[in-house]
């Protein structure tokens, strides 16, 4: 009768702390992926859960699109040492005549201007020639249009125009350049790889760099080996340019039963599922299950669409995109698809793990037991 007793109690204890494992759950990484599959629409859920395959891979395969606009891309070279507003002239002004010069006095051929200053508007005045257009001509071509207007008053003179302050045509360099500043352009630099060397060149990791253009109101950006790979895209700079040099924002996060739980950054243009779960250290060969390797993300509805062989979505659509490993074309599958700005990796924990968990808090708990009824026995005796 003792041994029954004995055995019952064992028996409640064990029951006991299982229902309090099972209602409390076992500590793990996230969701398996019976929880995962049970979130979906078709089990109405929230998500769209997509195995992956060639298809989806085609239709995913996005990547940031960076160009210049026809207006920056057609734009011709200006010449160099154009003048701007706010640049500091000085005028030196021959005249053919001994007695009456027009702006010397007797005797003297030569007048001087100095401290000519343009305007906010682009002029400049010059005494007996009027106001006349400075800024976008360079020093020879504003000669020409001096020496016009005061040949009706004086013969032949003979104009000379120099620059003694400001930089005439300039654009700003800043960022992850060797040398930021402002930069005029001249003619090694009226290019935007010329203006680049000029700053003393790129001084972050080329893969990830990218050149971001302001002129006016638009601003675009391209990655910086594009540049040096393509010649369109090194545009004719133009007067107030910004240029900016900047590492790649985009990132991913990882987690699960990975080899490291994190915010990751791309480090290549293009990044595939394969390269972001090597990034972060691969799976975990303690924990992973290669059969379920989620990708979660916001998908834009035309892209939804496009996956789910649909036309009635709107707006972004939660899409969950699943990766099996253990298959040869899993394998290829995971190498094409695309991650993007934003995405969840996320690797589930094999089965075995939460089982081996079970097992380990049942053997604790029989443990437990057994001492419980040791210290009842030894209580009753």
């Amino acid at each position: 009768m003792a041994m029954l007793c004995t055995r019952g109690a064992r028996f409640l204890v064990l029951a006991t702390v299982v229902a309090s494992v099972a209602g409390c759950g076992l500590p793990r990484s996230g969701p398996n992926k019976r929880e995962i599959y049970a979130s979906s629409v078709l089990q109405q859920g929230d998500a769209f859960v997509v195995a992956v395959n060639d298809r989806v891979t085609r239709a995913t395969a996005v990547v940031p699109d960076l160009s210049f606009p026809q207006s920056f891309a057609g734009a011709g070279k200006i010449g160099a040492d154009t003048i701007s507003a706010g640049d500091v002239l000085s005028l030196q002004i021959f005249e053919n005549v001994k007695d009456e010069p027009l702006l010397s006095t007797a005797g003297e051929r030569v007048s001087v201007l100095t401290d000519v200053q343009v305007d906010d508007k682009g002029y400049i005045f010059v005494p007996y020639a009027g106001r006349i257009k400075a800024a976008g001509r360079t020093p020879d071509q504003l000669r020409a249009a001096v020496t016009k207007e005061l040949d009706t008053q004086t013969p032949d003179p003979q104009v000379l125009i120099n620059r003694v302050a400001g930089d005439g045509s300039a654009v700003s360099v800043s960022g992850g350049v060797a040398g930021p500043g402002v930069y005029p352009i001249e003619r090694p630099t009226r290019t935007l790889s010329g203006m680049l060397a000029r700053a003393g060149g790129v001084a972050i990791e080329p893969a990830v760099a990218q050149v971001r253009v302001t002129r006016g109101k638009t601003t675009r950006k391209i990655w910086l080996k594009d540049l040096y790979e393509n010649p369109g895209l090194d545009i004719a700079l133009r007067a107030g340019d910004r240029i900016v040099i900047e590492e790649d924002r985009r990132a991913f996060v990882a987690l699960g039963a990975t080899g490291t739980q994190t915010r990751v950054p791309f480090d290549t243009q293009t990044l595939s599922a394969i390269e972001a779960i090597a990034q972060v250290g691969g799976l975990n060969t303690n924990l992973a299950d290669p059969t379920g390797v989620f990708v979660f993300r916001n998908e834009p509805d035309a892209i939804a669409n496009k996956v789910l062989g649909r036309n009635d979505l709107t707006g972004d659509q939660r899409m969950v995109y699943v990766l099996d490993l253990t298959q040869p074309m899993g394998m290829f599958h995971a190498r094409d698809f695309v991650v993007r700005d934003g995405d969840t990796v996320y690797v589930t924990e094999a089965p075995f793990v939460q089982w081996s968990k079970t097992i380990n808090a049942l053997t604790g708990t029989a443990t437990a037991a057994d001492s419980l009824t040791s210290i009842g026995s030894g209580t009753g005796g």
